[in-house]
């Protein structure tokens, strides 16, 4: 079955210039309710292999009066309709893996424990403990060991990143360096960049991850509570209920001029605002997608490109498309997602992905896998200039992987999946 809708004016005027779940027979006719959204004003469009480049000065919305560079798809994907896929495990016995991740390149896989342990594998055997910060991470719940990211230009850089929940409890983003044996990270190489008071147990984002720019990206939720009741998502001078983005060639790092509130009006460290708690974030060309979780009854999947300024994808006033908590509520100056679904099947909990851009199999190129963690719903979509299409779910071959806490990449751009029972699969060819 394919779905789409127009995004928007404007990315027809680029043109001119240049998910369902596990309950029972999880196919196209037992997708949940969705909506793909039309109204973009960040004008998100679909990279391919093959690309032309196109620019446009978008005038509506948070991108009003910036000039932006899109890239628009040339050549038709592989159709998907005849693609058996499996998923192999590819390792087991994790203390409640949370993410796996490598850099490009690199033939190791870094799986993240909540626990505050990074185990780190070799075609499926274990090499030992990259890092240990066990000792400084408050494990429970929502907290614990987080995110994970390598300097853009590592192993050459040493310089690794995470982010985690303290003792106390408030999100810590910090700074390593790999020690003289490239599978140990040094532990006394630490130091703290970035240190965000946390009012609640949940709701911590954690994401990390470096952006086309350089720029090291933040995810943050909003603190956490019921119906964002410090107001976080859409206060400027939070940190909370956004995505950060800073600069790591400064000390400890430096604000980009490009920042919405660079220059003030706002925490200078935010990109963007409106987000409940963005668990998961991921880059194809200068596009962000980003899985949103939602409150009662919405998941959400926003896309934008890296130039937007002054974005806002509207939490706490909005959950997905639909207003929250006010019937009748001002959508003026948000960002609507590209796509949401309900509840429906166990639903629950979006677990944002990655586009898939690997070589292995290569009819999937162009497409995003995203999931939920309570359903364990595996499902993907492809996004061009008209919208959404190729909206489809995998459960009737891959079977659900509820406890779907993560994607991840390894360094061959291949697609993993992590499960919080303690398994790591890898997406491959039935």
């Amino acid at each position: 079955m394919i779905m789409r809708r127009a995004l928007a004016p404007i990315l027809i005027a680029l043109v001119l210039i240049a998910a369902a779940c596990s309950g029972p027979s999880p196919t196209a006719s037992s997708l949940p309710e969705f909506n793909t959204v039309p109204g973009s004003s960040s004008a998100p469009t679909a990279p391919s292999t093959t690309t032309t480049r196109a620019t446009a000065s978008s005038t509506t919305g948070a991108g009003a009066g910036t000039t932006t560079t899109a890239t628009t798809t040339t050549t038709a994907p592989l159709p998907l309709d005849d693609l058996d896929l499996a998923l192999a495990e590819v390792a087991s016995g994790f203390a409640h893996p949370v993410f796996a991740t490598a850099p490009p390149g690199d033939d190791r896989l870094f799986v993240v424990e909540q626990d505050g342990h990074v185990q780190l594998l070799r075609d499926g055997e274990r090499l030992g403990t990259f890092l240990d910060l066990s000792g400084l991470v408050s494990f429970g719940g929502e907290q614990g060991l987080l995110g994970l990211a390598f300097h853009p230009r590592y192993p050459t850089d040493s310089r690794l990143y995470v982010d985690y929940t303290d003792l106390q409890g408030d999100t810590v983003v910090a700074e390593y360096r790999v020690s003289a044996d490239p599978d140990r990270a040094d532990p006394a190489s630490g130091r703290v960049l970035l240190t965000v008071a946390q009012p609640y147990r949940n709701h911590n984002g954690g994401m990390i991850a470096f952006g086309p720019d350089g720029y090291l990206y933040v995810g943050l939720g909003d603190g956490g509570g019921s119906g964002d009741p410090q107001g976080a998502g859409q206060d400027p001078g939070s940190l909370l209920g956004s995505i950060l983005r800073l600069d790591l060639e400064g000390d400890p790092y430096a604000v980009p001029a490009s920042n919405p509130y660079a220059e003030g009006g706002g925490a200078p460290e935010v990109w963007a605002k409106g987000l409940r708690n963005p668990w998961r974030f991921s880059f194809d060309g200068d596009l962000v997608y980003i899985g949103d979780v939602g409150q009662d009854a919405w998941e959400e999947i926003d896309i934008a490109h890296i130039d937007s300024r002054g974005i806002n994808f509207g939490w706490s006033v909005m959950e997905g498309t639909h207003c929250f908590g006010n019937p009748a509520c001002d959508r003026s100056g948000l960002e609507l997602p590209v796509f949401e679904y309900g509840h429906e099947y166990d639903n629950c909990s979006v677990t944002g992905g990655y586009v898939y851009r690997g070589q292995a199999l290569p009819e999937l190129d162009g497409t995003y896998f995203y999931g939920d963690y309570c359903s364990g719903m595996i499902a993907s979509f492809r996004l061009d200039l008209e919208g959404i299409y190729d909206l489809r779910t995998w459960n009737d071959t891959l079977g659900a992987v509820p406890g779907l806490t993560s994607f991840g990449v390894d360094g061959a751009g291949e697609l993993y999946l992590v499960a919080a029972e303690g398994s790591v699969y890898r997406l491959e060819r039935g």
